[in-house]
Formats: structure tokens, sequence, C-alpha cells
């Protein structure tokens, strides 16, 4: 369960969980953000709440297991409970809403992105204060994440209809944020502190699609709406506040490559996070995968002539119906020959309402973990590969964390790492004595080492 500080026993007091991904974080960062202009305080504990709102991800089956067993903590330890999310726009195989069919108990249940729904519930079954402490709370509003790096979401929804994917019948079609709205937010967190901005959405590349890339307005300057105009916006703000902006779920559409020389110039970080899934043409296919995905090796390719720094980290799913021994090996043959510096890998799951459920042939469980195993343990090793070259280099590296006085050391992340989901850079104790790190600090280190999937640095 999230931890917020301690709050006054005179004001209602309201319990959050946030669950799922980046976009969902931004969701609770919404609603507590509300909470908090409203006058009301955050619990640490079910039990010291007046009610309790769990934010839910309804994507795959271990996360709705996840969410309904919250759901029950929160229920049984508290009894008032309100739920938003993914989870909560799900149908149960009857038709019925799922989170209330298995919690019958819960006070409401909401869709995603769904602020002022929640707050009319909150509102219904727990008053708000008289007089709210507007001023209390900080321009970027509350976050969830460390003081130094903040999610910035830039649209909802998908347009896609991948096989494998409900989320568009959760979060609906595209909806892109006004370019204004999203540089406003920006500035407000630079301003605030943040060293490193993580662009997030359903699909970034496709930003303004749904607005045919329309002018904006921002400080009376026009803008696109379009991903190109706002990465460079975003990048130079960055660059005068000595901060990163880094891009997650770019789809690898042509026009991504406009968007590289912008990595090559130092505006953003060369780093992509490229939702690949497979690379066999018939398997993205059956997916219904969007983009030319026969092309992705040429493409990665392109970029790194481009930016030959450039990080690529993706996720792929194994055992998805129909796949042979020979549409596997050539994912095994991509990863190597394109050197995925970060992989992740899913073992396919069937989930309810997603269309892939009606392919033929559908794999057994025990070769779907298996061809899982063996993806990962290539990915491994190209990633091994991939962070040897780096042995010598000096880097700049944000400090994440401290460790003690004992210790002196620190742990931080490089251009290559995003937080949470990729390595770390070990931050060895600097020469000095004198010397200490500082979380959200950069600092430049020469790395010595690489262990795992994390470097080793020696600060200079």
């Amino acid at each position: 369960m999230t931890e917020l500080a301690t709050p006054s026993t005179s004001t209602p007091k309201v319990g959050f969980v946030s669950l799922g991904c980046p976009k969902a974080l931004t969701d609770s960062e919404l609603i507590l953000t509300q909470l908090s202009a409203e006058g009301y305080q955050t619990s640490k504990t079910f039990q010291g709440a007046d009610l309790v709102i769990v934010n839910t991800c309804g994507f795959i089956d271990d996360a709705v297991q996840e969410s309904l067993d919250t759901i029950a903590e929160a229920l049984a330890e508290n009894g008032k409970v309100i739920v938003t999310g993914c989870l909560g726009a799900r149908a149960s195989a009857g038709g019925a809403n799922l989170v209330q069919q298995v919690h019958p108990a819960v006070l409401a249940v909401t869709g995603p992105h769904a602020t002022h729904e929640v707050m009319e519930a909150v509102h219904k079954h727990l008053p708000k204060p008289h007089d709210p402490f507007v001023d209390l709370v900080p321009p970027q509003g509350i976050k969830l994440t460390p003081r130094h790096y903040a999610y910035l979401k830039i649209s909802e929804g998908c347009n896609h209809r991948c096989t494998f994917c409900i989320i568009p019948s959760m979060r609906g079609d595209l909806v892109s944020r006004p370019v204004g709205d999203v540089l406003t937010e920006a500035r407000k967190l630079f301003e605030a502190g943040v060293k490193e901005l993580l662009v997030v959405s359903q699909d970034t590349s496709a930003y303004g699609v749904d607005v045919k890339y329309r002018t904006g307005f921002w400080d009376g300057k026009p803008v696109k709406t379009r991903m190109l105009d706002l990465v460079a916006a975003l990048g130079e703000m960055a660059r005068g506040y000595g901060a990163w902006v880094r891009l997650h779920y770019v789809y690898p559409y042509p026009h991504v490559d406009e968007v590289v020389p912008l990595m090559a110039q130092g505006l953003i970080l060369p780093y992509l996070d490229v939702p690949l899934q497979h690379s066999h043409p018939d398997v993205l296919r059956r997916m219904k995968r969007p983009a030319s995905g026969e092309r992705n090796l040429e493409r990665i390719q392109r970029w790194r002539e481009i930016c030959a720094p450039i990080a690529i980290r993706s996720t792929f799913i194994v055992g998805f119906p129909g796949e042979t021994e020979a549409e596997f090996q050539h994912l095994l043959d991509f990863v190597r020959e394109a050197q995925i510096d970060r992989a992740g890998c899913f073992a396919y799951s069937p989930v309810q309402g997603a269309a892939a459920n009606l392919i033929d042939d559908p794999l057994p469980d025990a070769v779907r973990e298996q061809r899982r195993a063996r993806f990962m343990a290539v990915a491994e090793e190209v990633s091994a590969q991939r962070l040897s070259h780096r042995v010598g280099a000096t880097m700049q590296v944000l400090v994440d964390q401290a460790l003690s006085l004992g210790k002196k050391g620190g742990v931080g992340r490089s251009y290559a790492d995003a937080p949470e989901i990729d390595g770390v850079v070990r931050l060895l104790p600097p020469e000095k004595a004198s010397k200490t790190y500082k979380v959200g600090d950069f600092v430049k280190a020469r790395i010595v080492s690489a262990q795992g999937h994390d470097l080793i640095g020696m600060p200079v």
C-alpha cells in the first residue's frame, strides 16, 4: 500500500493503493491531488482511514488477481472501499461488472481516468471538509514517485485492436491531451525539482492523431499536437532545467526516425521503450500489431546509424496461439541481431474478452513457460554483451539512492536505465571522504565493471 504522511485526526482520511502501470499511477496522482485540494488527508494504513480507494489493473490474470486480493484486504481491514482503474471497467463472463460480482460490498466502482466519478463517490460516503487548504497543494500536484523523477501522461486510450489486449475496451480510443496542458504540467514538474521526466501513454507515437495534429499554443507560441513537436519542446525545456526526458511506449512507426536526431543532439535521452511483442510476420499478423513489424530490424539499425549510443528496451510475448518452433527461433535470432539492450518477456496468457482466445492451436502451458525461459536466457546474454561495451566509459548518472555513511556508496541510473524496469549503476564510495551522494543529483562516473543487469561506477 502506498505510504504517505501521517494525517491529522481532525480531517477525513483516505487510504490509497495504486496498482498497475505508470499510466495508472498518473491517474492515482490526479485523484490524490484532488483529495488534497479539497482538504482530505491520506492514511498510512487501511485501519486508520475513513475509507479506502484502490486503483486497479486488469490487463493480465496475475494483475487481476492482485487487484481482487487487494480489494478483499481493504474490505476486511476497513470495510469502506471505492474501486477505480482498468479492472473496474471489466465485465465477468456473464456480463456483470467483475469487481461488483466478486466483491459486492464495495461502495462504488469506476473505470480508468475517472477522477470526477471517484470524487463523487468520496463525497457521497465521506463528505469533504468545510475549509480545504487549497494553498497546501503543490503546483505540480501530488506525486507517487520520488521527488526527482515523474511520469508525464500525454494521452489516454489506444486506437489499435491487438488480439491479445483488452485495454481499448477499458480505456477507450486514443484521446491526446492538449499540447499546451502537457507542456504546462512539464514546466511545473521541472520547477518543483524533477530531474527526469518519463513520457508515457498507450501509444506515444500516435500522439495527436485523433486531433489531426492540430496546432495548439504554449507560452504564446504555436506548437503542433504531434510527437516530434512535443518532444522537441520538452527537450528544450529540460535543457534549461538540466533535466532528462525519457520516452516510453513508442510504437516503431517510420516517423519515429524524425525523433532520433533529437537524441543525437542531446535534447532527449537516447533511449526508446518500444513494445515490439514479436518479430515473425505471421505471428505479428495474428496479433494484429500496428506498423510494419517485418521492418523493425531495419528500423532499429537506422536508429543506431543516426544515434549510435541509443538504448532499446522492449517487451515480447512468446507462446502465442499458433506460434511454431520456427517462428520462435525467428524471434530469438531477431533479439540477437537487433541487439536489444533490455528485454522483458511474457508467456502468453489468455485474457477474458481478448480476440486471441479464438485463434487456433493454443500452446500447452509447459511449452509457453519453456519458451519464456529460453527467450530470457538469450535476452540476458545479449544484454550482458551490450553492458560490457560500457565498461571504461564515463557516464552521467542520476542518483536514486544515497547509501548509509558506513557504506558511503550510492545507486543511480544512466541514460540507458529507466526506473524500476531496467538495471542500475552501483556507485562506489567517492575517493574523498568529504564527498557524499545526494538523491536527485547528477554525477559523472567511470564504469569499472558490469555485474548481471547492473554497472559498477567510480565517481570522477
